[in-house]
């Protein structure tokens, strides 16, 4: 579910976009409301929303200053600017801002979600986009490939079973196989291309994307469901491979 933040300090039309729009069938979730940029701010640093409903006149702070606030401070999630003024300035201060879309109030029928549906399409491509590059972690060493022995589809099986044990050794793998471990990094590796610790790492960091692309997890919790204690050093095998650190894949992931 992507998360939504609505913002407008018009009860009627807030309540309305929250209360008769079928975010279910979008994919969606409302986690939050706000009636004017300060609260808006608020809300979005709390919840780190994927996509911000906002109107743009509003007391205390309004929606452009708001979602300027959140720039600056690195956010990127995808705005969608209401307006019932159609002064053309307006629509070029949001589009600097990166705004997704810029609707006049009232919003014809349809066509909030039409474009609630548009950002879903981009933020689901770019999770595709990073589960692709996850297969190609490891590209040569699928799981089921028939051209492998018995004993490499065991230790497979094994590491995928058991990759979230930090634990988790080539001598380990070895015993519970039946074999030295001396033939079975012979072995393995002649087969994979890959030395058994090596193909554990990036096991480990396929595993790690997919879940940092779902944002309930935090990356410390990321680390330890796929095997690692120490959450710095975690950071610098995902960069090594990935190219970004895992903050930044999940920004990327989830903001862009």
């Amino acid at each position: 579910m992507l998360k939504v933040l609505v913002v407008d300090d018009e009860v009627l039309v807030r309540k309305g976009i929250v209360m008769e729009t079928d975010w279910n069938a979008l994919g969606c979730m409302v986690v939050a409301e706000a009636e004017n940029g300060l609260e808006g701010l608020e809300a979005a640093k709390k919840y780190d929303p994927h996509i911000i409903v906002c109107d743009i006149r509003m007391p205390k702070m309004d929606g452009l200053e708001m979602v300027n606030k959140l720039r600056e401070e690195g956010n990127k999630a995808y705005v969608v600017f209401l307006t019932a003024y159609s002064d053309f300035s307006y629509a070029r201060s949001a589009i600097k801002l990166a705004a997704a879309d810029y609707l006049l109030k009232p919003v014809e029928e349809g066509e909030l979600e039409k474009t609630i549906m548009a950002i879903r399409g981009k933020i689901v491509e770019k999770q595709q986009e990073s589960n692709t590059v996850g297969r190609e972690i490891l590209s040569h060493a699928q799981l089921g490939r028939s051209d492998k022995s018995k004993y490499v589809m065991e230790a497979l099986r094994y590491i995928n079973e058991h990759y979230g044990n930090p634990e988790l050794s080539v001598c380990e793998i070895a015993e519970r196989i039946g074999l030295s471990d001396s033939h079975l990094s012979h072995v393995f590796k002649k087969e994979t291309d890959y030395t058994v610790n090596a193909y554990i790492t990036r096991y480990r960091i396929s595993a790690a994307m997919k879940l940092l692309n779902d944002c309930r997890y935090k990356v410390y919790e990321v680390a330890e469901l796929v095997g690692y204690k120490d959450t710095t050093y975690f950071s610098t095998i995902f960069k090594k491979i990935t190219g970004l650190n895992p903050s930044e894949y999940q920004n990327r992931i989830h903001n862009e």
